[in-house]
């Protein structure tokens, strides 16, 4: 790999601990800010190199949000890199163990994953000389609190990286607006701080986030989300529904039985998925409710004689799931659902026009111009005209972001 020259603000992330650096007496680092400033990178080697100026045989964690993206941001990136400067890396996947060796000096990072508040229990008992937080902003409060309880080695240092989320967040208001009290250098990133990029990569990232998201992803601001939901999907932004042939069909299912349900049928052509019908069923307006089996003969019914590769419904579905598979026609899986994260992922692919929606698919777009944010200060939509939107955005989680590797996380260290 590499590596490029260093913009000021990422050498003083990569040196901040040295002696001779004006930020030596503090304990903690804190790199916030855009997509693609290259604070991920320079913070990841830095606390490798502190980790063998100041230790020798001491313990280390790297933690993410999952132990995959742990891998994908910081793991595999850093141990090319020192490699090729001349460190022994040994990776022992099945212990989430790197064993890192350099000049005598022999270190052992452990890899954590803190997607939720059960995460915590997975750290309790080590002892650590030092912890690194890849988007610290997307871990529970109480992982992370953990796992720095468990710094408990004389020199032990905190190290931590994010974009922004929300002004209310925990991290932002105890962290950063206090990062002089917790003895924490604070730095501010934008994608003018990593030289690696061109002019013509700054824009293209500029292009992909509107609203509330390219504050904090382009300016790096903690500001809370408003209004529309997707407010570039505009009358324009629906498609005529494209001939045949297709190469792939796939379903994505919100399940409702007092709530509607809505089914989406996606065909890929040309490398781009458009939902070219759908089924919306709103047992209220209708004066009944389906049963499993009638949701399946309408799937059955949308798909028709075509070969749908998959069928992903929402996970708490249970019932229809087993009713699918009971079945045997159809391959069908539960839908990845983090609903902010689903929304960052489906709103890059409307703009790359990764998916498309035709304009016969009238409840859907229908949604996308009510689907709106709670404004309560979370990051968290209105549940209300959310059905066929909660339907989309499975189908981008789960089949876009499985079968073309479609990783927008991974863009944004």
């Amino acid at each position: 790999m590499e590596i490029k020259p260093f913009s000021k603000k990422q050498y003083e992330a990569l040196t901040w601990w040295c002696k001779e650096s004006r930020y030596s007496e503090k304990t903690a680092i804190i790199c916030d800010g855009a997509v693609r400033s290259g604070k991920t990178f320079c913070m990841s080697l830095s606390f490798i190199f502190w980790m063998f100026y100041r230790f020798n045989n001491s313990s280390f964690a790297i933690c993410g949000k999952t132990i995959r993206s742990a891998r994908r941001n910081i793991i595999t990136p850093m141990v090319d890199t020192l490699r090729g400067l001349g460190f022994t890396v040994d990776e022992k996947l099945s212990h989430n163990l790197l064993t890192i060796a350099y000049r005598g000096r022999v270190n052992r990072v452990y890899i954590f994953g803190g997607k939720d508040e059960s995460s915590a229990s997975l750290i309790q008992g080590i002892t650590l000389s030092g912890v690194l937080f890849d988007e610290v902003a997307l871990m529970p409060r109480s992982f992370v609190e953990q796992a720095l309880a468990r710094c408990s080695v004389d020199g032990s240092r905190f190290w931590f990286n994010c974009n922004p989320e929300y002004p209310a967040h925990w991290f932002y208001r105890n962290w950063i607006k206090n990062a002089d009290k917790k003895n924490a250098l604070y730095l501010h990133f934008t994608m003018r701080d990593n030289p690696s990029l061109s002019k013509e990569v700054i824009k293209r990232y500029e292009t992909l986030y509107s609203g509330s998201f390219y504050e904090r992803f382009i300016l790096g601001r903690w500001v809370a989300v408003s209004g529309a939901v997707y407010p570039f999907m505009k009358d324009s932004s629906f498609v005529s529904r494209p001939d045949g042939p297709f190469e792939r069909f796939a379903v994505s299912v919100d399940y409702g039985t007092v709530n509607p349900a809505s089914f989406g049928l996606w065909a890929l052509k040309d490398e781009v998925w458009y939902r070219i019908d759908e089924v919306y069923f709103d047992s209220r307006k209708e004066g009944y409710q389906r049963t499993d089996e009638e949701h399946y003969k309408a799937l059955l019914e949308l798909i028709g004689n075509r070969k749908a590769d998959k069928i992903t419904v929402d996970p708490s579905a249970a019932s229809f799931i087993e009713t699918i598979r009971r079945h045997g026609k159809l391959d069908v899986i539960p839908a990845v659902n983090d609903v902010l994260n689903g929304i960052r992922l489906t709103g890059t692919a409307l703009k790359e026009g990764r998916i498309k929606i035709c304009d016969n698919c009238v409840d859907s777009i229908r949604e996308f111009s009510l689907y709106r944010w709670n404004e309560n200060g979370m990051d968290m939509p209105i549940k209300e005209n959310d059905h066929a939107m909660d339907d989309i955005r499975y189908f981008v989680a789960t089949i876009l972001n499985d079968s073309d590797d479609f990783m927008v996380l991974a863009a944004r260290r």
